[in-house]
């Protein structure tokens, strides 16, 4: 009975003990005080993909990491960066899956880019085959 409660009370606290006891990020939820810079943040926020989550952006996501890459852009930007030196400087750190628009001249990247138009091709030389054919009625 004792071994089942202190299995019990470790899985009860669990969840307490994963969560991170790191303070947040400064600028993760408290917006710049420029509405100028703010509006530059949140657009570039957009436009950067969290990682852990992967299919939201910084801007939508609830993730700690997600709030540390917000207070990141919002301090950069503070601190008078562009969104584009901001941009680059998140790309080199976590690389070109960071951003919803990576680069076309990265190696890693030009599949990417070129594999929908090779599809379309396929698609229509396929169609063109089935549908070009013409029946001959006698």
């Amino acid at each position: 009975m004792k071994r089942f409660l202190a299995l019990l009370l470790m899985w009860v606290a669990a969840p307490t003990a994963a969560q991170t006891g790191l303070p947040p990020a400064p600028y993760a939820d408290r917006q710049l005080a420029d509405p100028q810079q703010e509006a530059a943040a949140r657009d570039l926020m957009d436009e950067l993909r969290c990682l852990k989550c992967q299919s939201q952006s910084i801007a939508d996501s609830n993730a700690p990491m997600a709030g540390d890459m917000r207070s990141q852009v919002r301090e950069r930007i503070a601190a008078g960066e562009t969104p584009e030196e901001v941009r680059s400087w998140l790309i080199e750190r976590y690389g070109n899956w960071v951003s919803y628009n990576p680069p076309i001249a990265s190696a890693v990247t030009w599949p990417l880019w070129i594999a929908p138009i090779l599809l379309l091709f396929a698609a229509l030389w396929l169609a063109r085959g089935r549908f070009g054919k013409t029946r001959d009625d006698e």
